[in-house]
């Protein structure tokens, strides 16, 4: 029989939050009540988890024992063995579970996402294959009944989007895509080529998690903000307002400019949301930094400089480099249908934490 990890810094942290929750200001905060309440009876579940795992051995340990008996009812001993193999399976689906239950939850997969889709190397054809990564991920949002809102985007002289960012709200959204976040590589004959000759160029995409003004604490000093004339096609609202924000956040460098909107509120409320979502994702990779053990997972770091994925049109494949999985559907991905690769990830990633918890290592998260 496997044995399970000890259970004990569970229950620690479980009887930690009963005595939080029997304090009297307990509820006095709303928001953090619910996350405790959420927590202790997450815990609470694993715990009896765990027990029933540990009854339903020294039950199998039992019956094997009996059925070895010679000296033993030989009625009992034909029911002991025809009840084995059904325990055997039930303590195995206890076993997965109870590690699945010991892995602590993200706390953004259920947010909304941003979306940043950016040209890389390649010309014309990246902006190009950014375009059509855009229309993928709108193509996959719609079939989810998620919603997709155009927050910022720069288009390119053949009709596709040096970048563009937006934000998808629905159920568990961050959850699905954060394993898209990287460089993705197409290789294609571009329209612009004209002698047929396959071109490999690049575009880099980044997976935040929609962040909260309680998420993130935004200092008005260090950001200097400015507005400009928006340009581009359109009324002559867009070419005499100067409705474009531009926003610097001094301390990390990072720089952010929405212009889609008609109003410059608007751009400055879009160019925020933007800025706190790519801070939050700072912050949890420097999280996940102080946890990361000697074999780094294959996926999960979302770092964008690797390169996650490559689209091979004349092979008609798409393969994933991170899982080492390719599908011959590439028509049928490019039109959304993203769930193989998504789930495939998703079982990837999940394996790797059991083994991490098998190892006796921290999941990345690490109990809170």
């Amino acid at each position: 029989m496997e044995i399970l990890p000890d259970i004990s810094p569970f229950q620690q942290r479980h009887d930690e939050l009963a005595a939080q929750m029997a304090a009297a200001a307990f509820y006095g905060n709303p928001r953090r009540a619910a996350e405790v309440t959420r927590e202790h009876q997450r815990l609470r579940e694993l715990i009896e988890a765990h027990r029933r795992h540990a009854k339903l051995g020294r039950d199998i340990t039992e019956a094997e024992a009996l059925g070895r008996d010679a000296a033993a009812d030989a009625d009992l001993r034909e029911l002991a063995e025809a009840e084995l193999p059904g325990m055997r399976v039930e303590l195995a689906a206890l076993h997965q579970a109870v590690l699945q239950g010991m892995i602590p939850p993200e706390p953004t997969d259920s947010r909304n996402t941003v979306v940043e889709i950016r040209a890389g190397t390649g010309g014309d054809e990246a902006s190009l294959f950014a375009a059509d990564l855009f229309r993928m991920y709108s193509r996959y949002a719609e079939g989810r009944g998620w919603q997709v809102q155009p927050m910022s985007s720069s288009s390119s002289d053949q009709g596709g989007f040096k970048e563009v960012i937006c934000l998808i709200t629905g159920t568990e959204v961050y959850k699905r895509l954060k394993f898209e976040s990287g460089v993705h590589r197409v290789q294609r004959v571009p329209v612009t080529e004209a002698n047929g000759r396959i071109h490999t160029s690049t575009v880099t995409v980044a997976v935040l998690p929609e962040a909260e003004e309680v998420d993130i604490d935004i200092n008005p000093q260090e950001l200097e903000i400015t507005v400009q004339r928006a340009s581009g096609p359109g009324g002559q609202g867009v070419n005499t307002t100067d409705s474009a924000v531009r926003i610097i956040h001094k301390p990390t460098g990072m720089i952010v400019f929405c212009a889609d909107g008609r109003s410059q509120q608007k751009n400055k409320a879009s160019a925020l949301a933007v800025l706190r979502s790519r801070l939050l994702k700072l912050k949890e990779e420097e999280e996940r930094a102080k946890y990361a053990s000697e074999r780094r997972s294959q996926i999960g770091s979302g770092d964008r400089s690797e390169r996650i994925r490559t689209y091979n049109f004349p092979q008609n494949r798409v393969t994933d480099h991170r899982i080492g999985l390719t599908l011959q559907n590439l028509p049928a991905v490019m039109e959304g249908g993203i769930d193989g690769l998504l789930e495939a990830l998703q079982r990837a990633d999940l394996a790797e934490k059991l083994a991490a918890i098998n190892r006796g290592e921290a999941t990345g998260a690490g109990l809170r």
